[in-house]
C-alpha cells in the first residue's frame, strides 16, 4: 500500500501538465465613473487536446486582456468561448493543439472523508502551480454568492486561497472530482468546489454554443424575513418579495407588480429564492407557469411565460 506521499506525488504528477495560469486585466470604473485597468490571476486547466480550458467565470469575468500560461512555460493569448455565471464557469480557448488533459470522474460516487488535492496558483506566485491536499468534508453543499446560489457543491478543507479558483480538485488516483470555485472569507479549512460532472456538462454546451440558455423570470426578488414582516406588516412569514420588474418582460405584461409577495409556483410552496431556483430549473424557456402572491392583505393568481435568462458581462464596479 502506497504512503500518503507517494499517493499525493503520483497523483498531483498525472495532474499538474493540464494545469494552466491565468492573468487578466479588468477595465473597471469607479464610483466617479473613471475606468481602471486593474490586474487579477487566477487558475484554470485543459479540458481538450485543441486548446479549451475551463475556468469559474468570476476569474475572467469583464477581462480584456487573457494570458494563458502552460505548465510548460508556453504563454498564449486567451480568448473567452463562453460564460456561464449561474455555475462560475467559463471556457476559454487558446490557439494550441495536441495538449494534455486530464482525466475526468466519470460519476460523482464521492465519499466525506476520501481524500481531496486541489491545484491552482494562489496569489500569482511565481514558480508553477501550488499543491494543498485534504479530504472532503462533506457534499451537497449549498452557498451563496454575490451573483448566484450554487448548489451541490463538494467542501473539502484542501486550502483553496484567491487565485486558486478554477484550478481541478483531484482525488488520491489523479482523476478530477471538481474545480476549485469559492472560500468562505475569514473561515479556516472551508473550500467549495464544482462538481467536475455537471462542470463538463456546462463546458460542453459553451464551446459548442458559447452559451448556456436557462429560464428566468424577469423580475428581481427577496427572500421575506422577520425584518421585512414587522416592518411592512407582511401578511405572510415565507415567500419572495419581487422588488423589481424588467420593463417590457412577459413578467410585466402579466401583471406582476412590485411588492407583490410570491408563495406558489405550479402549485408548489416557494418559501424563498432558493425554492422559486428549484422550481423554475425544472422548466425550459417558453413554458407557461401559474403563480400565486399576495398583493396586500388578498391574493392574486397570475400567469406568465418563462423567458431565456440573461448573461452578463459586464465589469464589476469598485466599491
Amino acid at each position: 500500500m502506497a504512503n500518503f506521499d507517494d499517493t499525493v506525488v503520483g497523483a498531483v504528477e498525472k495532474v499538474i501538465p493540464s494545469v494552466v495560469n491565468i492573468s487578466e486585466v479588468k477595465l473597471i470604473k469607479d464610483a466617479y465613473l473613471n475606468v481602471h485597468p486593474i490586474p487579477g490571476v487566477g487558475s484554470g486547466f485543459i479540458i481538450t487536446k485543441d486548446g479549451y480550458i475551463l475556468t469559474n467565470a468570476h476569474v475572467v469575468l469583464g477581462s480584456r486582456d487573457i494570458k494563458v500560461a502552460l505548465e510548460d512555460g508556453r504563454i498564449f493569448q486567451g480568448v473567452i468561448r463562453g460564460l456561464d455565471t449561474l455555475m462560475d464557469l467559463a471556457v476559454l480557448k487558446i490557439d494550441v493543439s495536441g495538449l494534455p488533459v486530464p482525466e475526468m470522474a466519470k460519476n460523482n460516487a464521492l465519499k466525506i472523508g476520501q481524500m481531496a488535492i486541489a491545484i491552482g496558483s494562489p496569489l500569482g506566485l511565481v514558480g508553477g502551480p501550488t499543491v494543498t491536499a485534504g479530504v472532503i468534508s462533506a457534499l451537497n453543499r449549498s452557498i451563496q454568492t454575490e451573483v448566484t446560489f450554487m448548489e451541490g457543491l463538494i467542501q473539502t478543507d484542501a486550502a483553496i486561497n484567491p487565485g486558486n479558483s478554477g484550478g481541478p480538485l483531484i482525488n488520491s488516483s489523479g482523476v478530477v472530482i471538481g474545480i476549485n470555485s469559492a472560500i468562505i472569507p475569514f473561515a479556516q479549512g472551508i473550500g467549495f468546489a464544482i462538481p467536475i460532472q455537471p462542470a463538463m456538462w456546462v463546458a460542453e454546451h459553451l464551446i459548442e454554443h458559447g452559451e448556456i440558455v436557462r429560464p428566468w423570470i424577469s423580475i428581481n426578488a427577496v427572500d421575506v424575513n422577520p425584518k421585512l414582516v414587522a416592518y411592512y406588516n407582511l401578511p405572510t412569514e415565507k415567500g419572495v418579495v419581487v422588488t423589481n420588474v424588467i420593463p417590457g418582460s412577459e413578467a410585466n405584461r402579466s401583471g406582476i407588480e412590485v411588492a407583490d409577495i410570491l408563495v406558489h409556483m405550479d402549485d408548489i410552496e416557494i418559501n424563498n429564492v432558493r425554492d422559486l431556483i428549484k422550481v423554475i430549473s425544472k422548466h425550459k424557456v417558453g413554458d407557461r407557469v401559474t403563480m400565486e402572491f399576495f398583493r396586500g392583505p388578498g391574493k392574486v393568481k397570475l400567469k406568465t411565460v418563462l423567458e431565456k435568462a440573461p448573461t452578463t458581462q459586464r465589469p464589476p464596479m469598485i466599491k
